[in-house]
């Protein structure tokens, strides 16, 4: 039985599987040559067609005056062409690709996508590779509950959904202009900048080369597909005080790292740690030393409540600037120690505490489309921020923000119902 090893992990092409042996056999070699694996192609090129042309010229004239010479001639054109054949098929023998991300992406950032190659063969270098990527974004299924927008969008005709989805494609060739030694490992580097929020799909879709002599193009089609998340853009916005953010009481303990007065944990020292904050009974305990950590005082912090109702949210411009403030109105928030939790329309509030917890808001807000809301409950809640009313999900607490249009572009965030923030 054969083990992949996991260094193989993520590496696709003919090299993806150093890790299992490989027996030649003459008669693979025969039938990859006559028919080609899924996805492998042969093209003759402008100079190759040429070549062709002069090989049945040439091969016309040698059999009608039987000169040896042209025999000759023949003879060595079609093994330039057979020749350049084994000799592509053995270029891209043994070799494999990935593609590796940091996540998470951003609307209107450049991101850095590399596209690791390896050279599995011992003997042999790899030349003159080019390799086509894309990114596209997936499909979003609106969550409205109607049953006429699903008849509509099951109604779209397919030349219009695949045009719509070819404005959102974004393509880049990279080649290696550098010899791939044997064993040897190159990165190559694609920036490119997301326009549009939602699950970005990265694509390796396909690898081609003229090497040898430019008379064929050998080409293969790949399968290597990665998603990422796009979260919305940011924005700048404007902020002023507003007499309903309730402070909450003095010394008032929250679960993160601070200066306070309870103890929320111990840690390892770390270098520039006060020595008043060392705790020399666990340190002599588990010998190391260890130091308290306490917990903040917050004087202020705020819930946030996004409401996404279809029939308040009408404009997609309007609606994606929304989501825009949202992200980096918490966020912001989030980095000051002033966000307490983060609620979607119908659910329950849901503590924002670590990292974690933010950026699984974020995510959320990448995919988020308007909501249907037969009762009229959302739609009510977001149309009546201003004047100071909030949805019983709400109830019982206090500092809550939502958001609501403000005038036909703009987008106001309410606190507790009066205006706080406008972008």
């Amino acid at each position: 039985m054969n083990v992949r090893r996991d260094s193989d992990e993520g590496w696709h092409g003919p090299g993806g599987r150093t890790g299992e042996r490989w027996r030649w056999r003459w008669s693979d070699l025969v039938w990859q040559l006559v028919y080609p694996q899924n996805g492998h192609r042969i093209l003759p090129t402008p100079s190759g067609i040429v070549l062709i042309g002069l090989s049945l010229g040439i091969g016309i004239a040698a059999y009608n005056s039987a000169n040896n010479i042209l025999f000759i001639t023949l003879s060595l054109l079609l093994a330039c062409l057979i020749l350049s054949g084994v000799l592509s098929w053995i270029n891209l023998r043994g070799v494999a690709w990935r593609l590796q991300v940091v996540p998470p992406l951003r609307v209107g950032h450049e991101t850095l996508v590399t596209l690791e190659l390896r050279n599995a063969k011992k003997f042999l270098p790899t030349y003159g590779l080019w390799f086509d990527l894309s990114a596209s974004l997936a499909p979003r299924v609106p969550l409205t509950s109607g049953s006429g927008d699903s008849r509509k969008a099951k109604a779209r005709p397919l030349k219009e959904i695949l045009a719509a989805a070819e404005k959102t494609r974004t393509r880049s060739r990279l080649f290696l202009r550098d010899r791939l030694d044997p064993a040897g490992t190159a990165r190559l580097d694609w920036v490119f900048k997301p326009t549009r929020r939602g699950v970005q799909r990265l694509a390796l879709e396909g690898v081609g080369s003229f090497f040898p002599f430019g008379f064929l193009r050998k080409q293969i089609g790949t399968s290597l597909r990665r998603e990422v998340i796009v979260w919305p853009a940011t924005v700048a916005y404007q902020r002023w005080g507003a007499a309903s953010s309730r402070p909450q009481t003095a010394g008032s303990r929250v679960a993160r790292a601070g200066s306070g007065g309870d103890l929320l944990a111990l840690r390892r020292y770390a270098p520039g740690d006060s020595h008043r904050l060392i705790h020399w009974k666990a340190s002599a305990r588990l010998q190391q030393l260890l130091v308290r950590q306490f917990a903040a005082e917050s004087q202020e912090a705020f819930s946030v409540w996004l409401q996404t109702p279809a029939e308040t949210w009408i404009h997609p411009e309007q609606f994606e600037l929304l989501l825009s403030f949202a992200a980096s109105l918490t966020e912001d928030l989030f980095r000051a120690g002033k966000l307490t939790g983060v609620a979607l329309n119908r659910e329950s509030t849901r503590p924002v505490r670590r990292i974690h917890d933010l950026e699984t808001f974020l995510n959320q807000l990448a995919v988020i489309e308007p909501v249907g809301d037969p009762a009229g409950t959302l739609a009510a809640a977001t149309a009546g921020s201003g004047a100071g009313r909030v949805s019983p999900v709400a109830i019982g607490r206090k500092n809550i923000i939502t958001f609501a249009p403000d005038g036909v572009r703009g987008v106001a965030a309410y606190v507790d119902g009066e205006k706080n923030a406008a972008v």
